[in-house]
């Protein structure tokens, strides 16, 4: 099997404990061809992803953002997305009524814009995070807008002490579980995208454009939202500190995140 293009998620996966690309990871990449497409694939938003492409020097190359909820491909030009899938603004009303009465911070995204409702830890960590600094707006201001605008989220993600979080996610589960995903990266945070995209997905769409196959894709993953993805691909690979379901589904394993699994792998079957 020929690998031609490489998908990677990002948290968890490709950066070190400084939440940073390694010096040996950006030496992996820079070692292959210019033009050996290189994909991030996150529930981030577009802001937090591109200033890794420049770290990578694949700031051409397309981005998988929101799950696949928004696939930009040039990043730069963020109004002619490839593809743009969101939860309606109704839906995210009653995300934030169902969560009414618990403390639970609700931060709402659609392409380019995140709008936090208070400057609170939760905002605070994000920020650090992802490089990114929200707006601060009240769901219901954000929400009553994109109803006017006939838009919506991209992803909504919900912040909260892990019993209020695990209530929601109940929940939202019995509510909302046929028209969206719900992804648990931690147990203080649950990522809500629509039901009908993926990460793999959005890589298949992109890889029309390379006249590429799924099967010559190698892919990297640690968490749940990266299960469908790690098994489309002809050679899905999971960090050593993957879920083990994630485990379970890839063809290989390589490292953790943290001692540069991804540079291993690239550096053994590309290099």
């Amino acid at each position: 099997m020929r690998i031609k293009a490489i998908c990677t998620d990002i948290d968890g996966t490709l950066l070190d404990q400084n939440r940073e690309i390694s010096k040996r990871t950006r030496e992996a990449f820079a070692a292959l061809p210019a033009n050996f497409p290189v994909i991030l694939a996150s529930s981030r938003m577009p802001a937090a992803m591109t200033h890794l492409q420049k770290d990578l020097q694949r700031e051409n190359n397309p981005i998988i953002c929101y799950n696949g909820g928004f696939v930009i491909h040039p990043p730069k030009k963020q109004h002619s997305a490839l593809s743009s899938t969101w939860i309606e603004a109704e839906i995210c009303g009653k995300i934030v009524e169902l969560a009414r009465n618990k403390d639970i911070h609700i931060s709402l995204y659609s392409a380019n814009e995140w709008y936090a409702p208070q400057v609170d830890k939760w905002t605070e960590k994000e920020e650090k995070a992802t490089k990114v600094k929200a707006g601060i707006l009240k769901n219901a201001v954000v929400i009553d807008s994109w109803q006017r605008e006939q838009r919506g989220a991209h992803k909504v993600m919900c912040m909260g002490e892990a019993d209020d979080i695990q209530w929601l996610y109940r929940q939202l589960e019995q509510n909302f579980s046929t028209m969206l995903h719900l992804y648990r990266s931690k147990d203080t945070y649950i990522e809500i995208a629509p039901r009908s995209i993926s990460k793999a997905t959005g890589l298949e769409l992109i890889l029309k454009s390379y006249n590429i196959a799924m099967e010559e894709v190698m892919a990297f993953g640690d968490n749940f939202n990266d299960i469908e993805l790690l098994k489309s691909v002809g050679l899905g690979i999971a960090v050593g500190n993957a879920r083990e379901e994630v485990k379970a589904v890839a063809r290989k394993l390589t490292a953790k995140s943290k001692a540069d699994g991804v540079a291993m792998a690239i550096e053994e079957h590309l290099l």
